[in-house]
């Protein structure tokens, strides 16, 4: 089994990439936004705490995020592996996630980051932020309070991983196909 946490700031490619690879290594793409989102549009209880949070651009906590991220990997209990995306964000989150793998006699095989400026990628969400309908990703200031979020509780995750030799970065700037050849020459070595 290979399960690789996909790593970078929002609006580095990670959805996107994450497409591409799923589908290249029959992998179960686990998409902590895309789980919010779903759970926000469907008024669970979950979407509606979730939201109080990503309406002011903050971080899920990490209690609702682990348990959450837990219940979907129980779901698919045949998968050949898992495609982390947007988790873990914390170095608790990480821990948390080890030691559930360990329950299921599994691990990290590898975290890829998707490195990018902050400046081109907050261009890229105010773009998106046109189309998505997401008031994370239309407001600058709420925008760089996500990249203060993420540069105090998820940076830290590098060494994280560097320490278990786990991690690998690439950089996210380029055509979708370029980058997806950079993630794939990093995990077709593992």
């Amino acid at each position: 089994m290979i399960n690789i946490v996909l790593f970078g700031k929002p609006g580095a490619g990670k959805g996107t990439q994450a497409e591409f690879l799923k589908d290249k290594y029959n992998l179960v793409h686990l998409s902590t936004g895309d789980i919010f989102r779903f759970n926000i549009k469907n008024d669970t209880d979950l979407g509606r705490l979730a939201k109080t949070y990503m309406d002011k651009g903050d971080l899920v906590p990490d209690t609702v995020t682990i348990q959450m991220l837990q219940s979907e990997v129980d779901k698919n209990p045949q998968a050949a592996g898992f495609l982390f995306d947007g988790f873990p964000r914390t170095l608790a989150q990480a821990e948390a996630l080890d030691t559930f793998l360990v329950t299921k006699g599994e691990k990290i095989t590898a975290t890829i980051a998707l490195d990018a400026d902050d400046e081109i990628l907050v261009q890229r969400l105010l773009e998106r932020g046109k189309t998505s309908g997401r008031p994370d990703d239309q407001d600058e200031e709420k925008i760089r309070n996500r990249y203060q979020e993420y540069n105090e509780k998820t940076a830290p995750l590098i060494h994280f991983y560097e320490g278990q030799n786990k991690y690998y970065a690439v950089n996210g700037i380029g055509t979708i196909q370029e980058i997806t050849e950079r993630l794939s020459l990093i995990i077709d070595k593992l």
